[in-house]
């Protein structure tokens, strides 16, 4: 009895001690708590002192607002406070204030530091000195681990968060990017998480494995970059998220090492690697012509692709296609024999145009990345690649750097029918026996690069097949080139007479005579397009999906208000509709009865042409001066467009005329302008808009002639001056009054008829410059013409009358 009771008491005694300790926690906690406050608040006079100058509320700007408005606002701010144009007394101080707010937001790093400490140029130092102090006693004030476990100090995260801390603007521009070359794996994580202490072990095992292996890694502090937290969709602490092709992916399960690890893999597209066995591995090499790559096998032990082969595979997806042969199947044990495969290291065999034979082989025991780097970079393309778009074009001819030798690219234009197949396999041989490296041989396609060869083949449509050397000399398209004489058949003749032509020029720069500028290559694999569109498809929905499994509601609530508010609007005009028919058939009705009467006492049937009717009987067209200019071009209204008749003093009154005919019937829409630019004027500006939009104006081989000016007269221009872009109008002639006036005049005397015709040319120029402006109007509307956009409109020096 006496032996319970005194474990009786041992229990109570033990809760009581328990309960003590509880406590003591509790007011360590508190008093840490207060501390900090205490420190916050002690920090505040370098916030007050910045409080004197916010770079936010000078500019009126919101703290959320992005470069380009801040650079908006900057540039109206500054022209209506220069002291040059604003005579008042203050204006001069609010101009300094407003170009100091700008260098402020303008530059990333000292907007973060004005968001986080209120520094600016003044109080940089104070708050600088304010932060250490805090640092030193944050670093130095923790609780012992007897009493409370956590540590409250930044050196719990000393090995990621210096390292692989993510900024905002970094993350847009370099990490982005990069994932559609490689996976990242992202932590979300914050000074005050107690959570994020519990991972860290296994965070950090598993960064060091997979930063090995090429996945990137990046941790984001909420406390500091909660711009990037938010864009992220990150919403609470701790977070782990995958990215890669710029999509994000949260990871929802519990953080231990084979978990993180599968879910990185989960990340990478599931159609990387091909299993490779005795049935499908000649399919498989013999693929290389349509995909006009290189392929990789890859022959180990192990019956799952290993990760560091996936995450290579995606690396050069672009480049290279890879396959995986298991060693240990009875189903590959022919294949294993064919190309004498030692077993017992991992293999890669690197084939190109070849099948019988691999170009290159790496075999270790170890393979690390920078191994298989090395090996796959080496070759990414094969001997004689097809020219299938414009990026692979670059790549194989660089432009030459200052540091690097010329490269020259010796290009076959051919055909793919079985009737050049002897000739292609001859250059393909060529190419394999020349291994000089400045020499890159490719070969294209006549049909589907038909643009490439036309510049190329100027006077050579005859020739099946040819050859050319070329350099690219910009990136704007210029290349020097030279046809060798005699097309291409493949005979040993044309094959040494293409080895001369080569060693020629490797003496003589200047061999290559001929200059071009070549357009953008036609990418031959963009029909491939709506397969990866159904991809992306079958992502975004297996990505709602996950997000409905997890109960992650806060990233759905974007999606679901969308669907809603898309069912609340078409809800809404279906039931409006419904009752708007209702009343429109009763107010038809009456109408109905006194159509007759009009149209019999009219004449004339009664026709609706447009649901907006024209208001006024009468077309308002205003001169495009430096008076009118901001208002009706450079400041117009978003979604407004000012169309433009271009005339002259001589055929001022005729083209107004047949203008405000032409567009009198699209006077009844809301959003547009009529206008008119005297050439007499203003043609400064008009050759100064034409310049920005070269491509817009496509001179016929007449108005070439040095001897002849371009003439713009009866042109039109549809001008958007809030998203900076035009569409044009060209006079088309219908020629019917000239055939009629010759026909008349050929019946008179000689200087009779000249004088007819003179007079009728001058009025085919005048009166049907602008037949066709109607149907053009009506493809304005639609939205179908081409526009051209420019960086900037003409400055109103280009508007004023020159002297």
């Amino acid at each position: 009895m006496l032996l319970v009771s005194c474990g009786v008491y041992n229990r109570i005694a033990d809760r009581k001690l328990r309960m003590k300790m509880t406590r003591l926690r509790l007011v360590f906690s508190t008093l840490q708590v207060v501390v900090s406050i205490f420190l916050l608040v002690s920090c505040c006079p370098a916030s007050l002192a910045a409080g004197e100058f916010d770079p936010y509320t000078v500019l009126g700007v919101r703290k959320s607002a992005t470069q380009a408005e801040v650079k908006k606002v900057y540039k109206k701010l500054a022209r209506e406070w220069h002291p040059d144009k604003n005579k008042s007394p203050g204006a001069e101080d609010m101009f300094i204030k407003i170009t100091k707010s700008y260098e402020l937001l303008s530059n990333e790093e000292k907007r973060a530091n004005y968001d986080r400490y209120g520094e600016t140029a003044g109080n940089q130092g104070y708050a600088q000195q304010q932060r250490q102090q805090f640092q030193h006693f944050h670093d130095s004030f923790y609780f012992d681990e007897s009493f409370f476990p956590y540590q409250f100090n930044k050196g719990s995260r000393d090995f990621a968060d210096t390292k692989y801390m993510l900024h905002f603007s970094q993350y847009m521009n370099d990490i982005v990017p990069d994932s559609f070359k490689r996976p990242y794996l992202i932590k979300i994580t914050s000074d005050w998480c107690f959570s994020c202490i519990h991972i860290e072990p296994v965070w950090k095992e598993v960064v060091q494995e997979l930063e090995a292996l090429g996945v990137g890694i990046g941790v984001v502090d909420v406390g500091y970059e909660r711009r990037l937290a938010n864009h992220l969709g990150a919403h609470r602490t701790p977070s782990i998220l995958g990215l890669i092709n710029g999509k994000v992916t949260f990871f929802h399960y519990a953080v231990v090492r084979e978990h993180l690890r599968q879910f990185v893999e989960n990340l990478l597209p599931a159609r990387l690697v091909e299993k490779v066995t005795d049935q499908n591995y000649m399919q498989f090499l013999n693929s290389w012509h349509e995909e006009n790559k290189p392929h990789v096998l890859l022959f180990d032990q192990v019956p799952v692709v290993p990760l560091l082969y996936k995450l290579t595979a995606f690396a050069y997806k672009d480049y290279v296609r890879f396959g995986y042969v298991n060693q240990g199947l009875v189903e590959t044990e022919a294949l294993l024999q064919q190309y004498k495969i030692n077993t017992y290291a991992p293999t890669m065999l690197l084939f190109k145009e070849s099948t019988d034979k691999p170009a290159d082989i790496i075999q270790a025991r170890g393979m690390k990345k920078q191994i298989i780097d090395e090996f796959v970079s080496n070759n990414k393309f094969l001997l004689v690649p097809r020219l299938v778009n414009q990026k692979l074009f670059e790549e194989l001819c660089p432009v030459k750097q200052f540091h690097r030798r010329k490269k020259y690219c010796v290009l076959l234009v051919t055909s793919g029918e079985d009737s050049f197949t002897n000739g292609n396999e001859e250059f393909l041989s060529f190419a394999a026996s020349n291994t000089k490296e400045i020499f890159r041989f490719a070969y294209v396609y006549q049909k589907q690069q038909q643009a490439l060869c036309d510049v190329l083949l100027k006077d050579k449509e005859s020739v099946p097949s040819q050859v050319l050397i070329l350099e690219r000399r910009n990136t704007a398209g210029k290349v020097s080139y030279k046809a060798v004489p005699g097309g291409w058949n493949g005979s040993e003749e044309e094959k040494f007479q293409l080895q001369e032509q080569l060693e020629l020029l490797q003496k003589d720069p200047a061999f290559l005579t001929s200059v071009a500028v070549l357009p953008e290559l036609n990418n031959e694999f963009a029909s491939m397009f709506l397969l990866q569109w159904i991809y992306a498809a079958y992502d975004y929905v297996s990505q709602i999906g996950d997000d409905l499994l997890h109960n992650n509601w806060r990233e759905m609530m974007p999606l679901l208000s969308l669907i809603f508010s898309a069912l609340f609007i078409l809800f809404g005009t279906v039931v409006i509709q419904a009752f708007s028919d209702s009343s429109d058939e009763k107010q038809t009705k009456p109408k109905t009865k006194e159509g007759p009467q009009n149209n019999s006492e009219n004449g004339s049937p009664n026709t609706n042409t447009s649901s907006r009717a024209p208001k006024k009987s009468f077309v308002e067209v205003t001169e495009l001066t430096d008076i009118t200019y901001t208002s009706n071009l450079v400041r117009l209204r978003p979604g407004h467009m000012n169309v433009v008749l271009v005339l002259t003093d001589a055929a001022k009154n005729a083209l107004l005329s047949k203008f405000a005919k032409e567009v009198y019937s699209f006077t009844g829409s809301l959003t547009l302008h009529f206008s008119f630019l005297n050439l007499d004027k203003h043609k400064e500006w008009m050759e100064s808009l034409l310049e920005f939009a070269q491509d817009a104006v496509q001179i016929d081989s007449d108005e070439d002639d040095s001897q002849h000016k371009a003439d713009y007269t009866g042109y039109v221009l549809a001008l958007n001056g809030h998203k900076k872009y035009l569409c044009l109008f060209k006079p088309v002639y219908t020629g019917e009054d000239l055939h009629m006036d010759s026909s008349r005049a050929s019946s008179s005397s000689s200087d009779e008829a000249a004088t007819r015709k003179k007079t009728a040319s001058s009025s085919l120029q005048i009166h049907h410059k602008l037949d066709k402006l109607g149907l053009w109007m009506e493809r304005l509307l639609e939205g179908t013409l081409a526009r051209y956009y420019i960086p900037s409109w003409p400055g109103l020096d280009k508007i004023t009358t020159s002297k």
